[in-house]
């Protein structure tokens, strides 16, 4: 095995509010990194500038179809690569729009690192943190996914109204803080650092000290080569989620491999539905290979399904111990932000893991002392900042698991007119 094959595989999400510069970091990344050549940036710099649009060269490298690049805003959740001397990233771009929640929840899902973009730049950082900004949404969304890890870039550090100022950079820190905490990150798991996407400050190289000389921590590749490895299931039940699925001579699913390991060749099981499928081709990061292991993104050619058959959040998993499925459970869910109360009957949008379902709430069985978790009071009705116990049905079939079997499958969110309106877990499968 070459080096390059054993280096950790590692899927790391930026998010942050629109126009915080994550696409623009992930472009410098690749270009640091020796992904996208001098020239291609060129071009992309030069395109930039003819669309009127000078500083967005870099995010260009990740923004590849044509509508977000006239828009400036990445809608899909990009895919591109960059590598350290140890590990191979895979860089899952979401989108910073409020419209584009989804779709970063399903960048998000296949995260093992988030790295949330804060724009320093006066009155942007405000925009994005208070009440209806992306920045507490998105943070609160990466943890409820089950991000092990965040890293806060304080971007657009050189901008004229930022200048550098350690006073701007520790205000931010001071505000985003207790929020982070309130969300249950503990201190150990979030760190912030101080860069520009735009001059690469603090990416790959420390600026001179004239530019910058309070910061002494690591620059950001750096750092995330010395984290601890990521500990994978390879001997846990085979549960590949699917997030997307497409027909190129046959039937395509790309999506990632939370835990067992999958063989080229196989005979599998296509959750929910039970369909017996056989894996023709594996492909992780673009190369072929035989083998997919937990952690990795996959790309399988199936045969025995059409695409047509095929939603975001199926479960490919062994012959021998297909995920459970259900249609109704029960959850402990924490509602965020509700201006009225939730009683039976109500109706929401359920996202769990790469899945979307449409959710009723059969009935309210409790809710939950903070202070003391195993105690439980009946109610007819909950409200905003309740923890309580709800039964859920769907009208679908679909995969889940208990949360303490199997996390990426337990845990939740509930939307509900363009907001989250709470988190959850699946405590018990009903039917």
């Amino acid at each position: 095995m070459t080096t390059e094959s054993r280096k950790e595989r590692v899927n790391i999400v930026f998010i942050g509010h629109v126009d915080a510069g994550k696409s623009t970091i992930g472009g410098q990344l690749m270009y640091l990194t020796g992904m996208v050549d001098k020239r291609t940036l060129e071009k992309y710099e030069k395109e930039a500038k003819e669309k009127g649009r000078e500083s967005w060269y870099l995010s260009w490298a990740l923004d590849t179809n044509e509508e977000e690049r006239e828009k400036g805003k990445t809608v899909e959740c990009g895919r591109a690569y960059f590598e350290t001397e140890k590990k191979h990233f895979a860089i899952l771009d979401a989108p910073g729009h409020k419209s584009f929640v989804p779709n970063m929840i399903s960048g998000a899902a296949q995260a093992d690192i988030a790295v949330l973009v804060i724009s320093a730049r006066r009155g942007e950082f405000e925009t994005g943190f208070d009440r209806g900004g992306q920045t507490r949404e998105h943070a609160m969304l990466a943890k409820t996914i089950g991000v092990k890890h965040m890293i806060i870039l304080v971007n657009k550090m050189d901008d004229p109204t930022v200048n550098w100022d350690v006073g701007r950079y520790n205000e931010i820190q001071e505000k985003l803080t207790p929020y982070l905490r309130k969300w249950g990150f503990p201190k150990r798991d979030f760190i912030y650092m101080p860069c520009s996407g735009l001059t690469g400050a603090f990416l790959k190289e420390r600026p001179s000290a004239d530019v910058c000389n309070w910061y002494t921590g690591l620059c950001f590749l750096d750092y995330l080569d010395a984290l601890p490895p990521i500990k994978r299931d390879l001997e846990g039940p085979t549960r590949a989620i699917v997030a997307n699925k497409f027909s190129d001579m046959g039937t395509i699913v790309v999506g990632k491999l939370e835990s067992g390991m999958i063989t080229k060749g196989q005979q599998m099981l296509l959750m929910p539905n039970r369909v017996p499928v056989q894996v023709l081709s594996c492909h992780v990061n673009e190369t072929e290979t035989d083998q997919v292991y937990a952690g990795d993104s996959f790309q399988l050619k199936l045969k025995g399904v059409e695409d047509t058959d095929i939603m975001s959040g199926f479960v490919l998993c062994s012959t021998d111990k297909p995920c459970p499925v259900g249609r109704i459970f029960d959850a402990e869910v924490v509602i965020l932000e509700y201006k009225s109360i939730i009683t039976s009957g109500f109706t929401c949008v359920l996202h769990i893991h790469e899945a979307i379902e449409e959710i009723t709430v059969k009935h309210v069985i409790g809710t939950i002392d903070k202070k003391d978790p195993s105690s439980k009071k009946p109610a007819r009705f909950v409200k905003q900042d309740d923890k309580c116990i709800l039964r859920l049905e769907s009208t679908e079939q679909f995969c889940m698991d208990l949360f303490k079997n199997f996390a990426q499958m337990g845990r939740f969110m509930l939307r509900d007119e363009g907001k989250t309106i709470g988190i959850g877990k699946i405590v018990k499968i009903v039917e």
